[in-house]
């Protein structure tokens, strides 16, 4: 599964990630805070949380606004 993490700038266009990678992160650290673009679809993300749910982490997953627009927010993962 291939994601897009957040944009350092607004006009960016977002870096992607693999799970693989996400999992050695998670490995090597024990625990690791994501923030995911908009662009990402509910569903992948809701798959993510449920592949690290199944290993026993525990997953929060929530939306971050950084602005007033409607379109103004990223995802947010934190996985212990």
């Amino acid at each position: 599964m291939e994601l897009k993490l957040a944009r350092n700038e607004i006009n960016a266009k977002p870096k992607t990630i693999l799970l693989e990678k996400v999992e050695e992160i998670i490995a090597k650290e024990g625990h690791k805070i994501f923030y995911f673009d908009k662009e990402n679809s509910h569903k992948d993300l809701v798959a993510l949380v449920e592949y690290f749910e199944e290993k026993d982490f525990s997953v929060y997953l929530r939306e971050v606004k950084y602005g007033l627009g409607e379109e103004d927010y990223m995802y947010e993962i934190h996985i212990l």
